[in-house]
Formats: structure tokens, sequence, C-alpha cells
């Protein structure tokens, strides 16, 4: 066990109370629905490429990445790329076009770069793209270059969230591969991709792979290890972000029955699943833990009873919302709340979780929440999985 994941474990555990403090104002917002001429289908990220021209790209679940009109009344959208023909679908309920990122370089080399559901066999294919040399607006239907196909033994958990880190590398979220209890036992597995956070250098080659390791990832050198792991032990993370003022990377984690739960990833940590589910041991396992293993528990958690899906967000880097600056920004997809987790020092510790969005201030009908996306003033969009898009506004009181 590597040294600094005891401490950080006991830290998180320890900022972790049952109960954590709401504001006594919490800041009075609401949802504004945005772009309401257009039509969308489950959008699941929207992203701003780094090239400087601030347009705003929506990747749909049904396989379609957007472009949204520069004025939010036009209705005029523009397809960029669609992937449906490419992909094939057991349950639409979570598979299908799950993640998409450009890439840090896009100005200079028009890379991008995708994650979307296969079968038979039932596999997540990553792949890298580029834009029409010609057609700014236009992705090169045949440009399609895989890198890396995932197995996974069922159609739910799929994860498949990507995010470049400030270090230039490719994250990619993986869930543990579906059905329930982490019934393939994947979790925990370094031999499997699933259950796990992976970083690849998509601009480099390692061996026969497409795509390079990291010199300093955590199980290069670890025997029977995959190479590609940078942390592992998660449910369905979903929600992968990088604060840009700090580099911290967050995590949402979907529970199975009882917790919903949000972590700071770090390098080679082991998040519990299916040892633990939020703080707590998971009753249903089989698996005896190992000994002399710690956990690094969430800096946070919630019960069924605030909702049954969490949707990880983002740092609030705004200036629309001075109150909210600097929180975590995060909702549930099953009952459209929305809060603001306050932290505090190296540890993250928990000082305030403001409820945002309740049943008493949601629209109607409720949001379900799939991202929290920042348009070009760092201003927060919340993607709602019933075809919305919705900014955080000021409400009056």
């Amino acid at each position: 066990m590597k040294p600094w994941i005891r401490p950080l474990a006991a830290a998180c555990a320890a900022a972790l109370p049952l109960s954590v403090a709401a504001a006594a104002h919490p800041p009075a917002v609401t949802l504004q629905q945005e772009f309401t001429a257009c039509s969308f289908e489950r959008p699941i990220t929207l992203v701003i490429p780094p090239d400087g021209t601030n347009r705003l790209f929506l990747a749909q679940q049904t396989g379609k990445i957007l472009i949204l009109p520069a004025n939010r009344t036009d209705s005029a959208t523009t397809t960029f790329l669609d992937v449906a023909p490419l992909m094939a679908v057991e349950n639409d309920f979570e598979e299908g076009l799950v993640g998409f990122a450009f890439h840090p370089q896009y100005k200079e080399n028009g890379r991008f770069f995708t994650c979307y559901a296969q079968q038979n066999p039932k596999i997540n294919r990553l792949s890298e793209w580029r834009v029409d040399p010609t057609r700014p607006d236009r992705a090169d239907p045949a440009s399609e270059k895989i890198l890396l196909e995932i197995p996974r033994p069922f159609w739910n958990h799929n994860s498949g969230n990507l995010v470049f880190g400030p270090d230039g590398f490719l994250y990619i979220a993986v869930g543990d591969g579906g059905r329930r209890d982490d019934a393939a036992r994947l979790a925990q597995n370094l031999f499997a991709m699933n259950g796990k956070i992976l970083r690849l250098d998509v601009d480099s080659r390692t061996g026969r792979r497409p795509y390079g390791i990291p010199a300093d990832n955590p199980f290069l050198k670890t025997e029977g290890a995959l190479p590609e792991i940078w942390c592992y032990g998660l449910r369905n993370p979903w929600g992968l972000s990088f604060d840009p003022a700090t580099g911290t990377l967050w995590c949402a984690d979907v529970g199975q029955d009882q917790f919903e739960e949000i972590n700071i990833l770090v390098k080679g940590g082991n998040y519990g699943w299916s040892h633990r589910e939020g703080a707590h041991p998971f009753t249903l396992t089989t698996l005896t833990p190992p000994k002399n293993q710690a956990f690094i528990e969430p800096i946070h958690e919630y019960s069924r009873d605030q909702g049954i899906s969490i949707t990880g967000g983002l740092v609030y880097r705004g200036q629309r919302h001075p109150d909210l600056r600097g929180a975590y920004l995060y909702g549930d997809w099953g009952s459209g709340r929305i809060w603001a987790l306050h932290t505090e020092g190296p540890d993250h510790a928990v000082k305030a979780n403001t409820p945002l969005i309740t049943p008493e201030n949601a629209p109607a009908p409720p949001a379900k929440p799939t991202a929290f996306c920042e348009d070009e003033n760092q201003e927060i969009l919340v993607l709602d999985w019933n075809g919305r898009l919705f900014s955080l506004a000021p409400a009056t009181r």
C-alpha cells in the first residue's frame, strides 16, 4: 500500500459528518431554460473547443454532436458529427454516446475523442477523430481511429466520461460492468478496466497500443495490473471534472441502494467499491477485503431520501454568483435536486452543503441533470436528460 493513502483516507473520513450544515441564507437561484427554440435528445455533455471560437458543442446520448447557435434565441443547430450509425445499443437508458472531449491542442491538430457503445461483443469504444480541414463546423466522418475497446459484461454502468487533465493526458471513467453488487467482481480487479479511471497519453504509443502509457501511471510496474489504470474501486462514476484553479480531480460515483458519493481522485487510490458503498461497508458483497488495504472514503455522501443517482458537476469559477465561487456544484438525476458543496483545506473538509434547487423551486417538470458544464463565461449550464438546457440564474427572493 502506498504510504500516502492511509492518512488521506483518515482525513477524508474525519471530514464526513453524518449531517452537513446548510448555509443559513442559501443563494437565491433558479434554473432558466436556454436555447428554447432548439430540440435536443438526452444531452450528456457540453464542451467548448480550445480554439478561441467559444462555440458550444453539445453531445447527445443518441449519437449526434451539435454546435449550438451563438444567439441562444435562434433555432438553427449544426450537426458536427453523428456516431449513431456506428453505435449498437441493447438498452438506450445507459448505452449510447457517453463521452466527448477536445484535444488540448485542437486549434492546431483538429483532434477530438468520443466514447460510445458497441455490441457482440459488448464494449465501450474510445475513438479519435479529426475535424474536416475545409469545414470547421464539420468533423471528417471517415477519420475515426479506434484507440481502445473496453469489454463490459452487461448493458448498464457504462460511465465513459472523457476529460483532459492539466497534465495533457486523457482521463476516462469506466463503470464496473453492470447489474448489481459488482456482479462480475471487476471494480477491485487490477487486470480489468471496469470500475476504474484510466489515464492515457494520446500523443504517443507504447508497444502495439495506439496510445501511450504515461511514465508515472501508478500500476505501470505492478505485475498482473493494467498500466492504463489511474485509480480504482468505483461503481458507476458519472461526472468527472478538474478544477482548473487547483488541478483537483473531482468525481461523483452513483451508489446502489443506499448512498451517493463525491470523491477526490488521486493517483493509485482505491475508493472501496464493492467492499464499500459511500463511507459504509457494503453488506451485500461476498468479497473479503484484503488485509492492510486502506480505502479512500468520499468527502461527501447523501442517502436515498435525497435522490437516487448522483450527477457530478464542477467547481464554480464564474462571476454571476459570488457566493458560490469555489463551491462544487452537483445534482441528482432522480430527484432533480442541485447543491453547492463548500469545502476547505487540502483535504477538502466539507463546511456546508447548500441546497440550490429543491422540489419547491424546480422547473416543471423537474430537470433530470446529466451534466454541469461551463459556457464561454465560466457560467453554469445544466443539461437535462429530458432534452432541455438551463442556466443557473439569480432569483428574486
